[in-house]
């Protein structure tokens, strides 16, 4: 395993105090002109804005089959009482379980889709493997919200990510209305780092998961990004996608609307960009959050 005494750390954060730091890394790796299932101008748009909407990823009788399997792992006893499900603090609902690709055959094949590993390729310029994967399941009447960050920040403190060379996509399994808290980015904010304030708890993943603290950016910072980028919000039909970069500030709202807003997540890091040791963490978090398996995806 490499030591992260032999990586430099290009993105400071967890310390005494909040600082920005201008990227360093590019956003799109793969050469110009370099094949996949992005044109071209969509990825130039993906470089400058940091994310991707896609009307229709998948067809409307894979949502019934991804939606299905979703219904089925979120009633079963036995995956609730795995620890890679999430439960919501106040309605004691699930609210994310993790790794579905080795939970869930149905996920692995969505996973092994050239449509999505593929676009993940071209971004990322490399061979990927899956670094997490996650269904979110926000029901109707109080499911509660994900609150501003960077997930680069995370992965890089808590998961030992070197770079940003990662690249996540949101696949909505339910209507994605502008009330149901839904996805919110700051277009361009994939630009800058910012590192937060405040060392890493030990198992800090217990909390963040449900209530994040830790890796928070001030609402000074936060009302800055926003004055300077503005703040996008996603609707779509199921069977929409995004795609985001890493470093894109990010996060959404409660719901409480009667309609459930429900997604799967699934995080591809370049092979080339395989975790080390964390860089802000007294421990690497638990491999169903941050693999250590860095096979990439055939």
């Amino acid at each position: 395993m490499t030591s992260t005494s032999t990586v430099t750390d290009l993105y400071p954060s967890r310390g005494a105090t909040e600082v920005s730091v201008p990227r360093k890394d590019p956003v799109v790796w793969s050469p110009p002109g370099a094949p996949g299932p992005i044109a071209t101008g969509d990825l130039e748009s993906f470089e400058h804005n940091g994310f991707l909407a896609i009307d229709q990823l998948i067809t409307e009788d894979e949502v019934a089959v991804y939606h299905q399997e979703l219904e089925r792992l979120i009633t079963d006893p036995a995956i609730r009482m795995d620890e890679r499900s999430i439960i919501e603090p106040k309605s004691k609902e699930i609210r994310s379980v993790f790794e579905v690709h080795r939970i869930s055959e149905v996920f692995a094949n969505l996973v092994r889709d050239e449509r999505v590993v593929g676009r993940a390729r071209q971004i990322l310029g490399s061979d990927v493997y899956v670094h997490q994967s996650r269904i979110n399941v926000k029901p109707g009447f109080g499911a509660t919200g994900f609150y501003w960050h960077s997930d680069f920040e995370t992965w890089h403190a808590e998961d030992g990510l070197p770079n940003m060379r990662t690249v996540s996509v949101s696949i909505a399994l339910t209507e994605n209305y502008d009330t149901n808290g839904g996805l919110m980015i700051m277009p361009g904010s994939h630009r800058t780092f910012l590192g937060c304030a405040g060392a890493t708890p030990k198992d800090n993943y217990k909390q963040s998961l449900q209530m994040q603290d830790a890796g928070t950016p001030s609402d000074e910072a936060l009302t800055k990004m926003a004055s300077e980028y503005g703040i996008k919000l996603f609707t779509g039909k199921a069977g929409s996608a995004t795609w985001f970069d890493c470093n894109c500030m990010h996060g959404s709202g409660d719901n409480i609307t009667p309609f459930p807003r429900s997604n799967v997540f699934i995080v591809f890091n370049s092979v080339e960009n395989a975790a080390v040791e964390p860089f802000a963490a007294p421990v690497r978090r638990p491999e169903f959050i941050g693999a250590r398996d860095f096979t990439p995806v055939k």
